[in-house]
């Protein structure tokens, strides 16, 4: 189900003095089963890019095609959307709000109008696919540690089968053991599901370890669209955006500053491991 941004572009402001372009004639297409990571510094307009591909606001000028159809056409069912493309706010545990973990994660397709039978049976597959178990459904999902309050909230979304994923910042908060749970899991869901995901992250790191293209938005614009190596060949570019290379990366400049004369196209660990490895063997 590929998702494409047709020159979106987006106006803050009534005032004509005072408007601001958040987003300035983007045009991207995202293919099915694409891990998107999507970067920017605060203010750059991501978030109304978000909210523009999920239907959430209207755009000024442009459209979203989702399978080809406008989103934005009159004749189109808007409320339809959230079983095409499902989103994840910071902190999701904030989107529970049942007595239990079942009845929360059952509540987006009970909302579609679905038979009983057919809720239930989503609610069991999108709790299966966060690995959450049976024995958890009877609980009360503010009862669960970080981790699991965000399994919870993410098979929320799942159970409503959207195609396509919107993550923003899901790991804020987490510490590094619970953040790798959610991105495995993530990751997980795009690579055997088949699932679009868009990651928004202000962490190098994490978009370089798990994406395949990464988007970055600067002033409203798409300033650059490739693959994470790529992306981060533009050093100077990034920086003056106000973004930064992986730390991983940086450590490696600094190595052969210092002498070692190591290859710093290295994004990962285990990239940089292997490099390291490679020098210490001649």
């Amino acid at each position: 189900m590929p998702i494409t941004a047709d020159h979106l572009t987006y106006v803050y402001g009534g005032n004509k003095n005072l408007k601001t372009t958040a987003v300035d004639d983007i045009s991207v297409t995202i293919d099915d089963g694409q891990f998107i990571g999507l970067i920017g510094h605060t203010g750059s307009g991501k978030t109304t890019f978000l909210q523009l591909l999920s239907g959430l606001i209207k755009p000024e000028s442009g459209t979203v095609l989702i399978d080809g159809e406008d989103i934005f056409d009159k004749k189109f069912d808007l409320h339809s959307i959230r079983g095409k493309v499902g989103i994840v706010f910071q902190y999701p545990e904030h989107q529970l709000f049942e007595e239990t973990v079942f009845k929360d994660v059952c509540y987006g397709p009970k909302n579609m109008g679905l038979e009983k039978e057919e809720i239930e049976r989503r609610a069991k597959e999108a709790l299966s696919l966060v690995g959450i178990s049976e024995e958890v459904y009877t609980q009360s999902p503010f009862e669960l540690s970080g981790g699991q309050k965000r399994r919870v909230a993410i098979a929320g979304v799942l159970s409503m089968n959207p195609k396509f994923m919107i993550l923003d910042e899901p790991t804020a908060g987490l510490d590094p053991a619970g953040r790798k749970e959610i991105l495995g899991l993530v990751e997980k869901l795009c690579r055997e599901q088949k699932m679009t995901i868009i990651l928004v992250s202000h962490s190098m790191d994490d978009v370089a370890e798990y994406a395949d293209r990464i988007l970055v938005i600067n002033d409203g614009k798409l300033a650059l669209d490739a693959t994470p190596r790529e992306v981060f060949n533009h050093k100077e570019e990034l920086e003056s955006y106000g973004l930064s290379l992986p730390q991983v990366t940086k450590a490696m400049v600094r190595l052969k500053e210092s002498g070692i004369p190591v290859n710093t196209d290295a994004i990962t660990v285990d990239e940089a491991i292997s490099e390291i490895l490679k020098v210490l063997k001649k």
